[in-house]
């Protein structure tokens, strides 16, 4: 279906993963066994205007565009970033950017979460000439997409689109920080099993054994965020768990995600998804026929993208 430029100055979802021209997978939160977390895969083969000021996304990106044309800027730095098919563009949550474009150009991304951090020192936007076995998945993905995907087909985007991520993710270019110290590793233990209960910064940080401010710092460094917004990223990624798997009501759902009552719930659930619990739960249930991968399908999935990958010059 074709759309006019109208429909594409309205379409942002900056504040959600979920741009509605994509395939969703795992709409919020991090799987915690988990590298990283895919939130939505898209392809558009004539994308107009791409004009979205100052950018402040809380899930990270990945951009490939098929065409020269549209552009990433910083307005921190003024560094711009034009985008095409020599690079791929990685920018990581909570980064303020523009985007820029107005002409139809071919458009391939990836809204998704990583729990890691860059190390301060890495250069931003993460930028890199991308790799044949990298080019042969997009290649995939985008003729997987152009298949008009059903259930079956999703399971195989979903697939090949970790496969990409976990590839790029391991590029030699991206600085990682080190290790989380073992003091905010209790904190964030602490609260993903008992984010149900009242919990306060004062006593995470009794916890962890350190002051409110290293507890705080320790967060923003290694997280991105501060404690009490982990925290609610925690309870409204139960909340979005228990809407997608159960049909408890909202009162129900907010007791046993944290959340004081329904009205709280709904009000930080609109917050971080741009949805309400019910346009989620009516966008987002998955199929009955949809399985997630496991871990060995995608790594064989993987391995077998790098191995017979085509050359590209």
């Amino acid at each position: 279906m074709s759309h006019g430029k109208a429909y594409y100055a309205k379409l942002g979802a900056y504040e959600s993963p979920i741009s509605g021209q994509g395939i969703t997978f795992y709409p919020l939160g991090v799987r915690q066994e988990e590298f990283t977390t895919l939130h939505e895969t898209g392809f558009l083969a004539a994308r107009p205007h791409w004009n979205y000021p100052n950018v402040f996304s809380p899930f990270w990106r990945l951009y490939y565009d098929l065409e020269h044309g549209h552009k990433v800027v910083f307005p921190e730095t003024g560094k711009a970033v034009e985008l095409g098919p020599d690079k791929v563009v990685i920018i990581p949550d909570h980064l303020m950017f523009n985007t820029e474009g107005t002409e139809n150009r071919a458009k391939f991304w990836f809204a998704f979460t990583c729990p890691r951090r860059v190390h301060p020192s890495q250069s931003m936007p993460i930028i890199f000439k991308p790799e044949a076995c990298e080019l042969a998945l997009i290649e995939q993905l985008i003729r997987l997409i152009k298949a008009k995907p059903g259930n079956i087909q999703n399971n195989r985007i979903l697939h090949a689109s970790l496969a990409l991520l976990h590839v790029t993710l391991s590029r030699a270019e991206i600085r990682w920080l080190e290790e989380k110290p073992a003091a905010i590793q209790e904190a964030i233990r602490h609260i993903e099993e008992n984010f149900r209960n009242p919990l306060s910064n004062p006593a995470l940080a009794r916890l962890a054994h350190v002051s409110e401010r290293s507890l705080t710092r320790l967060f923003l460094r290694y997280q991105g965020v501060s404690p009490r917004q982990f925290l609610k990223q925690v309870r409204v990624r139960a909340a979005a768990d228990l809407i997608l798997s159960t049909s408890a009501s909202l009162d129900e759902i907010a007791e046993q995600a944290g959340f004081p009552n329904r009205h709280y719930l709904t009000r930080v659930f609109s917050q971080v998804t741009g949805e309400s619990p019910a346009q989620f739960r009516h966008a987002h249930t998955p199929s009955k026929n949809y399985s997630p991968p496991s871990r060995h399908q995608l790594f064989a999935h993987c391995q077998y993208n790098v191995l017979s990958a085509p050359a590209h010059s």
